[in-house]
C-alpha cells in the first residue's frame, strides 16, 4: 500500500512518467501499471470528475446528443431575468472561448447583447485575427457595439481587427450594394471565407427579443411575422419548419451569408430565456450551429420537445 501511495504521488501529483518511476523504484513499467491500478482499486487513489457547478453536465450531454452537436452547454442560472441569464451565459461562453480559440484562428463576431457579456468578460484570447460579420446596428444600445467588441477582441489577443464601420440594415439594395465596395467593408467581408470560429446569437422574431426585429418598422416586421418568420440568426429569417425565409431584407444588409456561416468549422451560438425556446430549436434544426451555450431550463425543454414522439 505504502508501494501505492508513493506511485500514485509520482504519477497524479508529480506528473512523471510510468518510464521514470520504473526507473526510480527498480521496477517494470508493466508492474507500475498494476500498482497504480490497485492504489485505484484500493481508494488510495479517487478520481472525480468535476465541472463548474453552474454548468449541468448531464443535461448539457442530453442536450448535445438530441440534436447532434459537438458541444452543448447548459447553465444553470440563478435568476430568470435576461440580464442576469446574459451575465451568466455570457461569462461561461468567455470562458469556452479562452479554451478552444487557437493561435492563428480567423475568429468572427455578430454583435449581440450577451456576446457584448462575453467580451466583457474576457481577460485573454490566443493571438488571432477577428473579423465583424455584420454591420452595426443605428439603434441606440444600452452597451458597446458591434466595432467596439471587435476591437476589445484584437486588443485581448494582440491579433488583427476587421471591423465594419456601417449600419447593419441600409434602406435599399443600392445602397447596400455600394457599401458592400467600400474598402473597409470589403476587407472584412474578403475574411468571411476564413473564419475558422464564430459566435453568434438567436433571436425570437418579437419585440426586445431580436435585435433585427427591433431595428424594423412595424409594418415590415408584421409582413415577415405573415411569411412564417420565427428565429433570426445574424439577419437570417427562418420559419418553424427551420426553412431560410427569403425577403428583401437580405438584399439591404451587411452580413455574413449563411452559406458562408455553413462552411465556418466552429458555429458558437448563444441564447437565453424560454421566449426563445422556439427561435433556438429552429435555429439548431437549421445546422449552422454546432455549440450551443444556453440557460438549463431552455435546454430541459428543447431535450424534451426531441423525445416528443411525432404525430402523423
Amino acid at each position: 500500500m505504502l508501494l501505492a501511495a508513493d506511485v500514485a504521488r509520482r504519477f497524479y501529483l508529480d506528473g512523471r512518467s510510468k518510464v521514470e518511476i520504473a526507473e526510480e523504484f527498480g521496477l517494470s513499467r508493466f508492474k507500475v501499471a498494476r500498482v497504480l491500478d490497485l492504489a485505484r482499486e484500493s481508494g488510495i487513489v479517487r478520481i472525480d470528475v468535476r465541472i463548474p457547478g453552474q454548468i449541468d453536465a448531464e443535461l448539457s450531454s442530453a442536450l448535445r446528443s438530441a440534436y447532434g452537436l459537438r458541444r452543448a452547454i447548459a447553465v444553470r442560472t440563478v435568476s430568470d431575468s435576461p440580464q442576469s441569464q446574459r451575465s451568466q451565459i455570457g461569462a461561461v461562453a468567455a470562458e469556452l472561448l479562452t479554451e478552444i480559440v487557437e493561435e492563428d484562428d480567423v475568429l468572427g463576431l455578430a454583435w449581440g447583447r450577451t456576446l457584448n457579456v462575453v467580451l466583457q468578460s474576457l481577460t485573454r484570447l490566443p493571438r488571432c485575427t477577428t473579423v465583424q460579420v455584420n454591420g452595426v446596428y443605428s439603434q441606440r444600445v444600452p452597451s458597446r457595439g458591434a466595432v467596439e467588441t471587435v476591437k476589445r477582441a484584437a486588443e485581448l489577443s494582440g491579433g488583427t481587427a476587421y471591423p465594419i464601420y456601417a449600419p447593419l440594415i441600409l434602406p435599399d439594395p443600392d445602397t447596400a450594394r455600394a457599401l458592400r465596395t467600400d474598402p473597409g467593408v470589403a476587407t472584412a467581408f474578403s475574411w468571411f471565407d476564413r473564419i475558422s470560429k464564430a459566435v453568434v446569437s438567436i433571436g425570437a422574431w418579437s419585440p426586445d427579443l431580436s435585435t433585427v426585429h427591433d431595428a424594423l418598422d412595424p409594418t415590415t416586421r408584421d409582413s415577415y411575422r405573415e411569411l412564417g418568420v420565427r428565429a433570426e440568426m445574424s439577419t437570417h429569417l427562418f420559419d418553424a419548419r427551420a426553412n431560410e425565409v427569403r425577403t428583401d431584407l437580405a438584399d439591404r444588409v451587411l452580413t455574413i451569408g449563411t452559406e458562408e456561416l455553413r462552411r465556418v468549422p466552429e458555429v458558437i451560438a448563444m441564447a437565453a430565456g424560454e421566449e426563445k425556446e422556439e427561435a433556438i430549436d429552429i435555429v439548431l434544426r437549421t445546422g449552422l450551429v454546432s455549440t450551443l451555450v444556453t440557460d438549463a431550463t431552455v435546454a430541459r425543454r428543447l431535450v424534451a420537445g426531441r423525445e416528443m414522439p411525432v404525430e402523423c
